[in-house]
């Protein structure tokens, strides 16, 4: 039953240009997605975006994005600051996360609200840090990367579907070739061992995902993408990494990068196993 609210709230679909002030919202909070997400997100899942409006006025948003029949993730799920504490939130909550039907859930959590999922059913998997700063431009140049879109694409989707719990292939194809995204690939006497893709955001580069075979692997695309960013004009990169592979924190270490903040990695149910050793950077905290 939907909770009483001051003001009748309703809960409706939200449109591409509609949660472009979703994503100024998430960037006050400190999140900072990509200036460019949007087009890749609803590519995915049209149907899973959702704004609460007061009035016809937005005050409260929640994405429940629908990768495949077992398999959602949650996002985005905000209220406008001076609006909280009464009930908007959990009312856009109950009539968004029908969408993901049985599926199982994740989300990845800030810290003040990780008590209020595990009632509602979410389950702690894991731990992840945001790790920022300046990586030092390599001093020659970093062997076998290639751009993505050289690299087959079906090659591609099965690595990232190695690397997250569902199959994507739709989100894929355009967050690989949304214009200000550049995409990299490391490829050895043949072999893809792994991508990665750096995008602007707000006063820095965003890199996710970053997935690869190995330490070195993963070395070289993240100084790929750091050299990259600054094509655009981006000093400085931030990258979420998951305390699941201990490698991950190393790199950053290794690299001068500095953890900002942490966000915890739910789930309602069981999910599909993905390579956790490959995973050193998570594509986005907002949709997994």
């Amino acid at each position: 039953m939907t909770p009483a609210t001051p003001h009748p709230l309703t809960v409706s679909s939200a449109t591409p240009e509609e949660w472009a002030l979703v994503r100024d919202w998430a960037a006050a909070e400190g999140w900072n997605p990509g200036l460019a997400d949007i087009p890749a997100f609803f590519a995915q899942d049209p149907d899973g975006f959702f704004l609460g409006r007061v009035d016809g006025e937005p005050v409260s948003a929640i994405s429940v994005v629908n990768y495949d029949d077992s398999y959602s993730f949650l996002g985005f799920y905000l209220v406008r600051p001076e609006l909280r504490g009464l009930g908007y939130g959990l009312a856009t909550w109950q009539t968004a996360l029908a969408h993901a039907g049985g599926r199982a859930v994740g989300l990845d959590g800030v810290p003040d609200q990780q008590d209020n999922y595990r009632r509602s059913g979410f389950a702690l998997a894991h731990r992840t840090a945001r790790y920022v700063g300046e990586v030092p431009a390599p001093d020659r140049p970093v062997a076998g990367l290639v751009a993505a879109e050289d690299v087959d694409r079906a090659a591609l989707a099965a690595y990232d579907g190695l690397c997250h719990h569902a199959d994507r292939p739709r989100f894929l194809d355009t967050w690989l070739s949304t214009p200000g995204h550049r995409a990299l690939a490391r490829v050895i006497d043949g072999r893809l061992t792994g991508f990665g893709v750096v995008r602007p955001a707000e006063g820095e580069a965003r890199v996710g995902p970053l997935f690869a075979d190995t330490p070195a692997d993963a070395a070289a695309l993240l100084d790929g993408l750091a050299a990259a960013a600054r094509e655009f004009g981006a000093d400085r990169i931030a990258v979420d990494m998951p305390e699941a592979n201990p490698a991950a924190a190393r790199l950053a270490q290794e690299r001068g990068l500095e953890p900002t903040f942490e966000t915890a990695r739910m789930y309602t149910g069981p999910v599909r196993p993905v390579a956790r050793e490959r995973v050193f950077g998570v594509t986005t905290l907002e949709l997994g």
